[in-house]
């Protein structure tokens, strides 16, 4: 079955990824990296979290991002110019069949990947095999079940639930965060160091990009077609979605969080 991804690669979808770092996204991993490793950011987007690895690693490291689609690797091209990278290397690769050698990496990254495929564990199973032994499988994945946020708003529960519902008739999984650590013993890995993390939107500035963000995402994503396509919603409820993660942003007292889990697996 063809994994799906439900955000696709509209502009504000890149826009919303390109502001990620590995400070704000992966710092379960930096701890991990050192002067000269090898690397493999799977699902890297735009690649901003892919620079900061290559970044981590030195000049003496090697860092590869790969992304199942051509589109996303353009921004990270550019976005590696604009830093004045020009050794990190961007691909198309499926993560489900990577174009790689065995024990080709010494680190093998994957952030919000997980959740948007029908065979995680299979996978986590072909990280492992580029993965030298002694390396590290590093994955990072929200689970939407966790998101809160206040005020309260119709409209952004039901964008949460059209979401969750969506991503499951895509024969994903959108709760991932609780399900890594059993996705890593299914995949039999065994050295796992498990931990979790928050994304906190409090600030004014924060909830006014964070709520613009979805806002333009309900409306114009993949996210917003595919809803359409199946039926869970009409143009109408997608434009009073939208409405109200803009009435949320500029609300004095909004506040948004979300759990991720992330693991740490020693091959």
């Amino acid at each position: 079955m063809a994994d799906v991804y439900l955000h696709g690669h509209h502009a504000s979808v890149l826009a919303s990824h390109g502001a990620r770092t590995a400070a704000d996204s992966a710092a379960y991993l930096l701890p991990h990296l050192r002067e000269g490793l090898r690397v493999l950011d799977v699902g890297c987007g735009p690649g901003t979290i892919t620079l900061d690895l290559a970044e981590a690693v030195g000049p003496s490291g090697e860092v590869t991002g790969v992304e199942v689609v051509p589109g996303p690797l353009a921004h990270a091209r550019r976005h590696a110019a604009e830093r004045g990278d020009a050794r990190t290397r961007f691909e198309v690769a499926d993560v489900m069949g990577l174009p790689y050698a065995d024990a080709s990496f010494d680190v093998v990254h994957a952030h919000q990947v997980l959740q948007h495929l029908t065979d995680p564990v299979g996978a986590l199973r072909e990280m492992a095999r580029v993965t030298a032994p002694g390396g590290i499988v590093a994955v990072r994945d929200v689970d939407y079940a966790s998101m809160v946020w206040h005020p309260a708003s119709e409209g952004m529960t039901r964008w949460l639930e059209v979401y969750r519902r969506l991503a499951r008739l895509n024969h994903a999984e959108p709760d991932a965060g609780r399900h890594l650590l059993a996705w890593a013993h299914a995949a039999g890995l065994r050295d796992l160091t498990p931990s979790a993390s928050l994304w906190t939107y409090a600030t004014p500035e924060q909830c006014a990009w964070w709520g613009a963000t979805w806002a333009r995402r309900t409306l114009e994503s993949t996210f917003a077609a595919q809803s359409l396509e199946r039926g869970l919603v009409t143009a109408e409820e997608l434009a009073q979605i939208s409405a109200a993660w803009q009435e949320w942003s500029t609300h004095p007292d909004a506040w948004f969080a979300m759990t991720h889990a992330e693991v740490v697996a020693r091959l």
